[in-house]
């Protein structure tokens, strides 16, 4: 761990905030445009940020076990699918990471694999994704193809006591090891292009991944050839202690909410992930010039719609949010995910204030002109595991 280290930006609608699409800086007719989400991907590129995660969920209440989320009118409604809207935003961005959200209950992972590995490609080595396990009751109604799964946290509050939610964890897992054992299935050498032999491919170097699970199974290989990265990054969210395993067994990158600087360590204990996990603590964000323009604008959002989230909110200036960072810097995070409460406003106020100032602080740690995601956060790119010495030996 370091006391440099990175700042990536959590992208959703109208901002974090629930009230964020009443704002009068707000642009609540243009949630679902191209030219929206182009701007603020080019600003957090252009800020230097190190990845961008794009929320996503299969029912119009989101991710909420709320009753009344699907009928309720006081909320931003409608989204567009994270993973296709990457691919839009690849060409229009130049170094920043592109991580979509993607449920790992309903979409075939070999779809949600090949999404994937597209990415990459047409990144150029920038793709990643946030997976999540379980879904909501909503969301498997639009699919009709399950019945059963959870149905929020138990009354304990914890995920080790409710066997539908240790199951969406397991199935979580299989979907994660997939995506990388079909990222692996073409070994890097295996589009010949001779064209005076007329051999395209070697049929050696590709591989039937062979995948039998609990929850699924998996005979063949990708259809998109191996991809910049190898293997795209793999990240989760995590609040206690399943997720953390999951993470840490699973993924490449972890976000996690500590109530504050204080609580890092314990998590860091908790994921145990070795040298090649990376770490990343929660801030929601609402900045403005003063503490009390700050916190004038969080009591009318708060009052039009209550924010129940466990991430840290941190509601002032810049330098408010600066110190914050450079506390959880010390602390032993590799980095810091933004959640702007209100877009593009706070987004903007990240790349124009916040972003100079952790860097004047020297918290930051330079873009080092790394061509990948992976390689950007010090991550190692894996060789495909088919892959052998000699081919036929």
């Amino acid at each position: 761990m370091s006391e440099r280290i990175h700042l990536a930006v959590a992208l959703d609608g109208a901002g974090w905030h629930p009230a964020a699409w009443r704002e009068p800086t707000a642009r609540p007719t243009e949630l679902t445009s191209a030219a929206y989400w182009r701007a603020l991907a080019r600003t957090a590129d252009g800020a230097g940020l190190v990845l961008a995660t794009i929320e996503d969920a299969l029912s119009l209440g989101g991710r909420s076990f709320e009753p009344d989320a699907e009928t309720r009118r006081d909320r931003a409604r409608g989204r567009l699918d994270a993973v296709l809207l990457s691919s839009f935003l690849a060409p229009a961005t130049r170094r920043i990471g592109l991580v979509p959200t993607a449920t790992t209950t309903h979409p075939e992972p070999f779809h949600l694999a090949t999404g994937l590995q597209t990415l990459d490609h047409v990144s150029r080595g920038r793709a990643g994704v946030r997976l999540v396990a379980g879904s909501t009751p909503q969301e498997r109604a639009n699919f009709g193809r399950r019945a059963d799964g959870p149905a929020g946290l138990p009354a304990s509050g914890r995920v080790e006591d409710d066997p539908a939610l240790l199951a969406a964890f397991r199935e979580a897992g299989e979907v994660a090891d997939v995506i990388r054992r079909l990222a692996d299935s073409w070994e890097d050498e295996a589009i010949v292009r001779d064209l005076e032999s007329g051999k395209f491919l070697d049929r050696e170097r590709v591989h039937n991944v062979e995948f039998e699970g609990e929850f699924f199974s998996i005979t063949g290989a990708s259809i998109v050839p191996r991809s910049p990265q190898g293997q795209p990054l793999i990240t989760a969210l995590a609040h206690q202690t399943v997720p953390y395993r999951f993470a840490a067994e699973h993924a490449d990158l972890v976000f996690v909410t500590p109530a504050d600087a204080g609580a890092v360590g314990g998590i860091l204990g908790e994921l145990d992930g070795g040298d090649d996990l990376r770490v990343f603590a929660d801030l929601l964000v609402l900045v403005e010039d003063s503490r009390s323009e700050a916190e004038a604008v969080w009591a009318r959002l708060q009052e039009r719609a209550p924010l129940t989230t466990d991430a840290r909110v941190v509601v002032g200036t810049a330098a408010d949010v600066v110190d914050e960072i450079g506390a959880l810097a010390a602390a032993g995070v590799d980095g810091v995910r933004l959640r702007p409460a209100r877009l593009p406003v706070d987004l903007d106020a990240i790349a124009d204030r916040v972003v100079p100032a952790a860097a004047a602080a020297g918290i930051l740690l330079p873009d080092d002109g790394a061509p990948t995601l992976r390689e950007r956060l010090g991550l190692p790119r894996l060789a495909s595991r088919y892959a052998r010495q000699e081919v036929g030996a």
